[in-house]
């Protein structure tokens, strides 16, 4: 019996780049729910639920992933809820 050794094609290896990135909302004592869910809603594009879901789980958990993606799609958005008011990290 033959043993096929798999590749991976050069154009599925993923640099540093492309890899999925995620923007960590994180709780703070400052920003209301009705704030953070508007935020979610306007810049992650999220709908009122899951806005609201993860305004919950953020609260509860300290922190959250609200949006994955590459880095070039997240900076812009991680900088607007940054100048929100909001406390957010791109990992």
């Amino acid at each position: 019996m033959a043993v096929k050794e798999l590749t991976r094609p050069a154009s599925a290896a993923a640099t540093v780049d492309e890899q999925v990135r995620r923007i960590v909302l994180f709780n703070d004592e400052v920003n209301t729910f009705d704030w953070v869910i508007e935020c979610l809603v306007t810049i992650c594009d999220h709908t009122p639920e899951q806005a609201e879901q993860c305004a919950y789980f953020v609260h509860y958990k300290g922190r959250y992933a609200v949006k994955h993606g590459s880095y070039e799609e997240l900076e812009p958005r991680a900088s607007a809820l940054a100048e929100r008011g909001l406390t957010v990290e791109i990992q």
